[in-house]
């Protein structure tokens, strides 16, 4: 009855198995039936919209998926972009058990590595606590009841700690009433690791990895953002059902075939797990594709794009709202409550029009497999003129927070020319006693108290006239001709002297190498 009652949770999806083998056969009457047959085959063969995850051949593009954005030149091998109820659906069936839509009672567990390489040598075991803290108290449903800094020698064995040092943990967490998990502030445990303390324990138990996706989940609006979750959730998704099935295993039960299909039933799980991630990474491919396109539309526009980025709750989006004016901002005083690649126009002190991009914060320890996810949306970064990395500098962990910024951009690959360009600016300087800069050529500010933007700005505009290969130009334009109003659409005009005798004016611009032999062909010189 035990083993019955752990494969029953895995049957919907066997029968969505069984729906596929009718997706494949719907297939081959698409490659053998004349048209009017076939579309009528088709439709009676197709699954209900509720079978979301069944990879089908069948499926088609639905009208009114006003998602999908431009036509971004996709062939019919490209395949089918998912509407927004199937990656919503995909969304919240997927979900991690034991995390989503769960409250929990939370125990912190931080491990103190004193001495190897893993030892962290530009913070210390109490900061980290601090921060695994804001982590919980981010989630609306999470309480932390108690916390443990607990010294271990062994941070890569099974159970992380020494022997006696565990079995003390184990007493104290036990001894603790109304705990419902355990948060190991570890990157990430392995499924043997995970199975081991939650008997242990009688327990949930969650690594950094999980609880960050979870802040994720819950922060997530759009089809990109919650794609990109259900992505970086399919290795919890595989750890889990290791440890399910090793369970099963040792009661017998975990090697029964599946209806004479030669798969044991951990065999077809592993298989659907794959196929759900090939369909997620093939329809993020299609947004990054779309998302290339955007970027190129404004390329051609040549309004140069500033991405800002830095630690999370670094204020970023704050910054952006006081350079840009945009009311529509709300900075949240939370980690993670910027998700999506957003974009906003602001003017610069000459008046040029730029674009500052706003991105998902950093953040130290967190596995290449959850960055991998959000490369999409990561990607936007490499593709700047210019780059402003945000600083905290009141938060205790400012520099450690610097050096985990870089060493993702590092990873990223983000060309040397945006490195070495890359303005440093220190925020919320009014949150510290007699601030002084001890670093070269960083700007201080207060992006809530609007302090020191002015400079900020003017900055900007020197980086983005040397990196765009714009011209600062005194042009000379008749005034009874469209050379003025072609130079206010197509550049940014800074200053202009009239001459009222002959009708004619010089102007002051910044102005492309693009658009100035653009406008040399138009208005050629008499």
């Amino acid at each position: 009855m035990t083993t019955l009652r752990r494969i029953c949770p895995w049957l919907p999806l066997l029968q969505r198995s069984r729906h596929r083998a009718a997706s494949r056969a719907c297939s081959l009457l698409h490659t053998a039936a004349p048209t009017s047959i076939r579309q009528q085959r088709l439709s009676a063969a197709a699954p209900p919209p509720s079978r979301a995850f069944a990879l089908s051949a069948c499926s088609s593009k639905r009208k009114g998926d006003t998602d999908s954005g431009p036509d971004v030149g996709l062939t019919e091998e490209d395949g089918e972009l998912l509407e927004d109820s199937e990656v919503e659906t995909l969304f919240q069936e997927q979900a991690p058990a034991g995390i989503a839509g769960t409250q929990h009672r939370v125990f912190i567990v931080q491990p103190d590595v004193k001495w190897g390489s893993r030892k962290q040598h530009l913070t210390t075991a109490e900061l980290m606590m601090a921060e695994a803290v804001g982590l919980v108290n981010t989630l609306e449903t999470w309480r932390v009841v108690d916390t443990i800094i607990l010294s271990t020698k062994t941070p890569g064995k099974k159970r992380i700690f020494g022997k006696g040092s565990f079995q003390s943990l184990t007493e104290k967490i036990k001894q603790t009433a109304a705990i419902s998990a355990v948060f190991v502030n570890v990157e990430r445990l392995s499924p043997l690791s995970e199975r081991e303390l939650e008997e242990a324990w009688g327990v949930k138990v969650f690594d950094r990895y999980s609880v960050v996706l979870h802040i994720f989940r819950c922060n997530a609006r759009t089809k990109e953002a919650k794609l990109q979750i259900s992505l970086a959730e399919i290795p919890l998704l595989r750890s889990r059902l290791k440890n399910e099935f090793a369970n099963m295993d040792q009661q017998g039960g975990g090697a029964r075939y599946i209806g004479g299909s030669g798969e044991t039933l951990f065999e077809v799980q592993q298989r659907l797990l794959k196929e759900r991630e090939i369909k997620i990474r093939s329809a993020l491919e299609k947004l990054r594709r779309k998302r290339h396109l955007l970027r190129s539309q404004r390329k051609h526009k040549e309004f140069p794009i500033v991405s800002v980025l830095g630690y999370t709750n670094c204020g970023k989006t704050t910054l952006i709202k006081a350079l840009t004016g945009d009311s529509g901002l709300q900075p949240r005083n939370q980690l993670f409550a910027t998700l999506d690649v957003t974009v906003h126009a602001g003017q610069l002190p000459s008046r040029m029009t730029v674009l500052y991009v706003d991105t998902i914060g950093f953040l130290s320890q967190l596995p290449h497999k959850l960055i991998d996810s959000f490369s999409a949306t990561l990607e936007d970064i490499k593709h700047s003129d210019l780059l402003i990395h945000v600083r905290d500098i009141s938060h205790p962990e400012t520099v450690n927070q610097k050096v985990n910024v870089l060493n993702v951009l590092k990873n990223l690959e983000i060309p040397d020319r945006l490195i070495n360009s890359m303005i440093e600016v220190h925020n919320k300087i009014d949150l510290v006693d007699s601030y002084q800069s001890e670093e070269p050529d960083t700007i201080p500010i207060s992006a809530l108290g609007e302090l020191g933007l002015d400079r900020l700005k003017k900055v900007v505009e020197e980086e983005i006239v040397n990196c765009t290969g714009k011209h600062i130009l005194d042009l000379k334009v008749d005034l009874s001709s469209s050379q003025l109003s072609w130079l206010y659409k197509e550049a940014t005009v800074q200053d202009m002297q009239v001459n009222a005798t002959d009708g004619s004016a010089v102007v002051k611009v910044i102005i492309s190498n693009a658009a100035y032999g653009r406008f040399k062909k138009l208005f050629p010189r008499k």
